[in-house]
């Protein structure tokens, strides 16, 4: 993880406040595919954004975006999704990630969605879905297994 997450008071406080948009600032490839969070408009969690940058284009001649920025973007999306709506504050790894494309993801915008399925002592699951024009037509899907950092407590 990039300096600053490291710094257990700054990582609860901006937790606390929801300031992803302050995680995402410390995170270079982020900021540089161009994906940025919103609170869900039903108040359940956070909408993940991917801006159709023209650097992000694997196939010119479709155009679509690179499987490698997809498979980023909704990588970022999840784990900082997992910092958020865990019980704590921590620093999770990924051991495993499972991304299934399901169709092109053409140069538009692209949202993603996560939802934390199992949160242990020491491991979780998330599943995160990315669409562009309709939720319900997502153009791929990933899980992701994160062993969760040490918590507070482990740590005293």
């Amino acid at each position: 993880m990039p300096e600053g997450f490291h710094d257990v008071a700054w990582l609860a406080r901006t937790r606390a406040e929801g300031d992803v948009a302050a995680w995402l600032e410390r995170l270079p490839y982020a900021r540089h595919i161009g994906v940025s969070a919103t609170p869900d408009g039903a108040g359940d969690g956070l909408v993940f954004h991917l801006e159709p940058h023209e650097h992000n284009v694997g196939n010119i001649l479709l155009p679509a975006l690179h499987g490698g920025v997809v498979a980023a973007f909704m990588e970022t999306a999840g784990t900082l999704d997992l910092m958020l709506s865990a019980r704590e504050p921590r620093l999770p790894r990924i051991v495993d990630f499972s991304i299934d494309y399901l169709r092109t993801a053409r140069v538009v915008p692209t949202h993603a969605r996560c939802r934390l399925l199992r949160e242990g002592r020491r491991l979780a699951n998330v599943q995160v879905i990315a669409w562009q024009e309709s939720e319900a037509q997502p153009v791929a899907t990933a899980r992701l297994h994160l062993v969760l950092g040490a918590s507070r407590k482990d740590d005293a």
